[in-house]
């Protein structure tokens, strides 16, 4: 026996979470959900230029939430996922930067506006809500997809698998 005294219900929570957390760590983070950027520091997955402004910024998760891929401009990580198999795979988690603050916001979910100047000049943005002119997801994608990849964006051979 312990010689602090009985296990009450709140040593057993802390020793629960502490085990949590460890798990987690070693499982190497969380399954879901937009990871933290290093802005300035990171480098986009699809065109290699830095992540700097978290206004365009986006994520894509794999459908089996291990690896995620990191983005300066919403039209990068677009033509990235058109290239993956599992690019309709509803597992697959896009995050993108709301366009008002910055914060993440769910990018399937999104509604995107022609016109801000972006930093691969895609010129699109994401918001939480609806506008006049806005273009859903599958809209955005098409219309990305259609417009291709832009001269600004020199896809480095690692940056596309």
């Amino acid at each position: 026996m312990c010689a602090c005294g009985p296990m009450n219900r709140r040593h057993l929570l802390v020793l629960l979470s502490g085990v949590a957390s460890s798990a987690l760590m070693a499982c190497g983070g969380p399954s879901s959900g937009p990871e933290p950027v290093r802005w300035g520091k990171e480098n986009c997955d699809f065109c290699g230029m830095l992540v700097d402004d978290p206004r365009f910024a986006a994520e894509i998760r794999a459908p089996e939430g291990r690896k995620v891929w990191k983005f300066d401009d919403i039209g990068c990580a677009a033509l990235f996922l058109a290239k993956q198999p599992w690019k309709d795979d509803p597992r697959a988690e896009f995050w993108t930067g709301d366009n008002a603050d910055g914060a993440w916001i769910d990018g399937r979910a999104a509604w995107y506006v022609s016109g801000p100047k972006s930093p691969m000049a895609y010129n699109y943005a994401a918001s939480r809500s609806q506008r006049d002119g806005a273009l859903s997801f599958a809209q955005f994608r098409r219309t990305i997809e259609e417009k291709g990849q832009n001269g600004l964006c020199q896809v480095p051979q690692s940056g596309s698998n």
